[in-house]
């Protein structure tokens, strides 16, 4: 029986049965532009399916479910034997395995491979975010074990297959596996050399025993882990498997799961190893080196998420106000909400933009591409320290944009936003990334050469983004006190690249909208500041969804 108290009126419709991918013309831009034609009809219907899957009420529904049903860790068995698992809801596993079938793990075995990746990654995340991380975890691993030969002729195929074989089994057996990494310990932190893990050999070749403890390690359930100990010849990188080849479970002691702020669908451990089989990859004693290459992968899946989380939240946030009316027209119309909007559509283009271009240039550099090789060096840790540290304050600003409405968790905004500050604290929080640039810049001066060999591609198109690089070069030729300004120097050197990149590749009223504001100074200190002369109505347009 309808109330006759009132009628419900003025509520969007859900933003959902809409194509994520499609409706995300940066994103889909991005793709035209850098796969190979021959590779583009292909590319772009699985990304349209996924889209449609990621947008469908079903995709969201399990986000939902994953969340509100957190894993839960099953140390014994009824009868008291030591068993370490952790039981998710099916929703988790639902998710898990459509982006696993959708080749989500799978960067490193086909043409233009990261590219494709990246923006299903960017898509499909979309959906729900806390499983990101064995997707991440698992695609990164691939380099670090090509450092053991024969490591990766043995767990390659199955980190890139594209079947989700959940349960705990010998590798030998599982049609796909799933890859985590432990680095950190209580003592150390992001310092890891500060480990303490113990790594005696064995008498098999290559075999280690291991002895510590890791505080943090995601996806505990995951087949196989890289970890940092320390051997007899130093810091090394090892492979531990959960299962050994004759069924044995290896010795995985999980404490217990972590109680996050958010992520709350993935399973965050502490673990310890006592006694625990690994394996050797890569020299003895080059443990950071061999495990580095991992961390670059996944720093570079931090900047994805980030975009992500932004691409969503400015998506609900416009859907919003398209169809909200108060004070006497819609939301959507009023100059000062399509300030906001028009900002944050900005901040989520530009994340956008430069992370496929990123992704761009490992398919490059896996092509033997030395000097995209080179600008990954630095372009990475930039982009990670500056897109997801703008992350939160995005999100924070969509969910105002809903009002009370989306400080309640039906609208999925307090989702976004408890998981927006996740990122920059994964891989190595803001100031590891900041020191980590200094550090390229101060040994690998290839790497500053093709920074600024990007940056030099846009010279002459804006006077504002030449003026911006004018005064990165004379802050790059002043190293005093270097260390304390890094983050300052790290800022500029993401506005810039992005800024050279959306010159080149947006539309002039979004390039020109993002120059003024983040090159040219005429931006206030909080989103919804940009200049009144801005084409707020064009760039809000290119970042709605349309719906039907």
């Amino acid at each position: 029986m309808a109330s006759r108290t009132h009628t419900v009126t003025n509520q969007p419709p859900p933003l959902v049965g809409y194509d994520v991918f499609g409706a995300d013309r940066a994103l889909s831009e991005a793709v035209e532009r850098h796969l190979d034609p021959e590779l583009l009809p292909g590319a772009l219907t699985e990304l349209s399916e996924l889209g449609r899957a990621a947008g469908s009420a079903q995709a969201q529904e399990w986000g939902a479910q994953a969340n509100e049903n957190p894993p839960k860790l099953r140390t014994h068995d009824r009868f008291g034997h030591r068993i370490d698992e952790v039981e998710f809801h099916p929703a988790w596993h639902r998710l898990l395995g459509h982006a696993v079938s959708a080749g989500l793990t799978g960067a490193w075995t086909r043409p233009g491979g990261h590219v494709r990746r990246a923006a299903g990654f960017l898509t499909w995340t979309q959906a729900e975010a806390g499983h990101g991380c064995p997707l991440s975890m698992t695609h990164a691993a691939v380099p670090a074990l090509r450092a053991q030969p024969d490591l990766a002729a043995e767990w390659e195929p199955l980190l890139t297959s594209r079947v989700y074989d959940e349960g705990l089994r010998p590798a030998g057996e599982k049609a796909g596996a799933l890859f985590g990494m432990g680095m950190t310990e209580k003592q150390g932190g992001s310092d890891v050399r500060a480990n303490t893990t113990r790594a005696v050999p064995l008498a098999e070749d290559g075999a280690f025993e291991l002895t510590g403890h890791k505080w943090f390690c995601s996806a505990p359930m995951s087949d196989g882990f890289l970890v940092l100990g320390q051997a007899p010849g130093g810091l090394s990188c090892f492979l531990v498997p959960r299962v050994l080849a004759d069924g044995e479970r290896n010795v995985f002691a999980i404490q217990r799961l972590k109680d996050k702020l958010g992520n709350r669908s993935n399973a965050s451990s502490e673990v310890e190893f006592d006694g625990t089989w690994a394996r050797l990859v890569g020299e003895e004693g080059r443990g950071v080196r061999t495990i580095i290459e991992m961390v670059s992968a996944t720093r570079l899946d931090c900047a994805l998420g980030s975009a992500a989380l932004m691409r969503q939240a400015v998506a609900q946030a416009i859907h919003h106000a398209t169809y909200r009316e108060a004070f006497g027209g819609v939301l959507v119309d009023k100059p000062l909400m399509r300030n906001v909007l028009a900002d944050l559509a900005l901040e989520s283009e530009a994340a956008t933009t430069l992370a496929l271009r990123l992704a761009a240039a490992c398919d490059a550099a896996g092509a033997g591409d030395e000097r995209e090789r080179a600008l990954l060096r630095l372009a990475v840790p930039v982009a990670k320290y500056w897109v997801t540290k703008r992350c939160t304050p995005v999100v924070a600003e969509a969910l105002e944009c809903l009002g009370g409405n989306g400080y309640v968790e039906e609208s999925g905004l307090p989702r976004l936003l408890r998981e927006s500050p996740l990122n920059s604290l994964w891989e190595g929080s803001g100031n590891v990334q900041a020191l980590d640039v200094l550090r390229a810049l101060q040994r690998e001066p290839g790497a500053l050469d093709a920074f600024l060999g990007e940056l030099g591609a846009a010279r002459g198109a804006d006077h504002r983004l030449d003026a911006a690089v004018k005064q990165l070069f004379q802050e790059l030729a002043d190293l005093e006190g270097v260390e304390a300004r890094a983050r300052r120097l790290v800022e500029r050197m993401a506005l810039v690249l992005q800024g050279s990149l959306l010159v080149r590749f947006a539309p002039s009223e979004v390039a020109d909208a993002f120059c003024a504001s983040r090159l040219g100074g005429d931006w206030g200190t909080a989103l919804g500041t940009l200049p009144h002369t801005a084409p707020t109505g064009a760039i809000v347009e290119r970042a709605g969804v349309a719906l039907g």
